[in-house]
């Protein structure tokens, strides 16, 4: 009996003890949130935003388009069924802190392999529970995302505040060079067998290498490469500053840009380049590619108030009328008012009216702004790879024609 007590709770037990130690989340305007740390202890900052999926807190974690900043969860229960090595975006934790209601100190899943405190604490990522998530994230919404700081070690509240408010924003800061690798490769991996039940009715079986996809990596997630491959493409990603002519002489049938961090203004060396390749080359983008194909079209952006971030975001599809729930992960969008005349509006985001997809009215180029791609969903919009792989079709029957 004594043994079988040890099995089940010694774990438990050990997961408790590692999450007594008390930490502070501080913001810019004084408000402070005092709890208990899981993960690693320290002390980090950035701006702290939230996101409202219920699921997919290991693909949030792992996104590189998180870097610079401390998300916080709405869902009350966060850690339920643990981690594991397959639904990862990228090879590490690019966030600065997590903060969710309730750690869930037991994972149950049978793909588990440690728990989140584990998963934290071994990536060096300071983690915060049991605070009032509702009352943090109504104050985000009431007056926008903030800087903060979340600490294991400093617990003095007016020094918080002070180190809050002395932190930099994202406003002006290319953080693309902070996540973005340095190494042109090979992507072989396809969809995993769960998410192949999403790939779109209408398409066929790809034919294996039909196109070649050149993927500029802004801080790609992984699940964008995957979708990319299970279309049938040969996929080379490189780094999101290679040059436009460096980028022609790998032979693309297209090109892709990926999600990233930040504000996507001081990107400017990839806005040159796409520049340069538009009317060369079919373009797709997702995320800070939709915007960064909108600034190389002449169009500005700005800063939201407090993003969007989750799983549940209700987008309009101009083309179809059709609305698809979205997964998104973004807090700069494209202003309405400077989109040039050659770029339609496809699609718009029915919580706010902000745009969420163009297409060139004369090239091969198209963006949407949420992630067709996501895991752990919704799956509504995986049909724009396919409508990429249309267009790469068409835009080789015409220059096989002239």
């Amino acid at each position: 009996m004594r043994k079988r007590f040890r099995v089940l709770w010694l774990p438990l037990l050990r997961e408790i003890a590692m999450t007594l130690r008390t930490a502070k989340l501080a913001l810019e305007d004084g408000t402070v949130y005092t709890g208990v740390s899981l993960g690693a202890t320290g002390e980090v900052s950035g701006e702290v935003v939230f996101n409202t999926s219920m699921t997919g807190y290991q693909e949030i974690l792992t996104d590189p388009s998180y870097r610079g900043q401390i998300v916080t969860m709405t869902y009350p229960e966060i850690g339920n069924y643990g981690v594991n090595s397959q639904d990862v975006e990228s090879d590490r934790i690019y966030l600065s802190g997590f903060v969710m209601r309730e750690y869930s100190r037991r994972a149950s899943n049978y793909r588990c392999e440690e728990s989140l405190h584990e998963y934290l604490k071994r990536h060096g990522i300071v983690g915060l529970a049991e605070v009032d998530t509702r009352a943090l994230v109504r104050r985000i919404r009431i007056h926008g995302a903030m800087r903060g700081v979340l600490s294991t070690e400093d617990l003095d509240d007016e020094s918080l505040v002070q180190k809050a408010k002395a932190c930099p924003g994202l406003v002006g800061r290319d953080l693309v060079r902070e996540v973005m690798p340095q190494a042109v490769e090979q992507w072989d991996e396809p969809l995993a067998p769960l998410a192949r039940q999403s790939y779109p009715p209408r398409a066929e079986t790809p034919t294996a290498d039909r196109f070649h996809v050149v993927a500029m990596n802004f801080g790609m997630k992984w699940n964008i490469a995957r979708w990319l491959r299970q279309s049938g493409c040969r996929v080379t990603v490189v780094p999101g500053d290679l040059g436009a002519e460096e980028i022609l002489q790998l032979n693309p049938d297209g090109v892709f840009l990926s999600n990233g961090p930040g504000d996507p203004e001081p990107v400017g060396y990839a806005i040159e380049t796409i520049r340069r390749l538009l009317g060369r080359v079919p373009i797709f983008g997702i995320c800070l590619g939709h915007q960064l194909l909108s600034l190389a079209c002449g169009a500005r952006t700005f800063k939201l108030k407090f993003g969007h971030r989750g799983a549940n975001q209700p987008v309009l599809n101009h083309r179809t009328g059709r609305v698809e729930i979205t997964a998104q992960n973004h807090g700069f969008a494209v202003e309405a008012d400077t989109l040039p005349e050659e770029l339609e509006v496809t699609h718009i985001n029915l919580n706010d009216q902000t745009i969420e997809g163009v297409r060139h009215r004369h090239l091969p180029a198209f963006s949407v702004q949420y992630h067709p791609e996501a895991s752990a969903g919704p799956h509504d919009s995986s049909y724009l790879f396919q409508d990429f792989v249309e267009l790469m079709e068409q835009n080789r029957g015409s220059a096989t024609e002239s």
